[in-house]
């Protein structure tokens, strides 16, 4: 789970820097594609690092593994469903990906009250 967490982040911070790059250079006349792809590269970096995160805390034995596993599959399945469906419609004109967008921003919501739900949800010492 951990290194498909890895490889999402990743991949999603090297995109989301392309994009950027696409963004200014190559979409600079064209300002809504711009603004898309301005938009993707920012929430892809973000959530590129937050997922980080995740899989950083998740080595922690205090913190309850349940809630950071939900918040890493929430920012996963964001930043592929929102990042992807923005990069999808700024490069292709589909208007049919931007109905993936919304599900995207709902799962980076997920992962971030599930991410604030792990401060709380702590694993009480047992018996030993």
């Amino acid at each position: 789970m951990r290194r498909l967490w890895i490889a999402i982040a990743g991949l999603g911070g090297f995109l989301s820097v392309g994009a950027g790059a696409l963004a200014a250079h190559f979409f600079e006349g064209d300002p809504r594609r711009a603004s898309l792809l301005h938009t993707a590269a920012y929430y892809g970096l973000i959530h590129a690092a937050s997922l980080t995160a995740v899989v950083a805390l998740a080595e922690r034995r205090e913190v309850r593994r349940v809630a950071l596993a939900a918040a890493g599959w929430g920012f996963s399945a964001g930043l592929i469903l929102f990042t992807g469906s923005l990069f999808a419609l700024a490069l292709t004109r589909i208007r049919a990906f931007a109905f993936v967008t919304p599900f995207g921003g709902a799962a980076l919501l997920f992962g971030w009250a599930a991410l604030a739900f792990a401060a709380f949800d702590r694993v009480r010492p047992g018996p030993q």
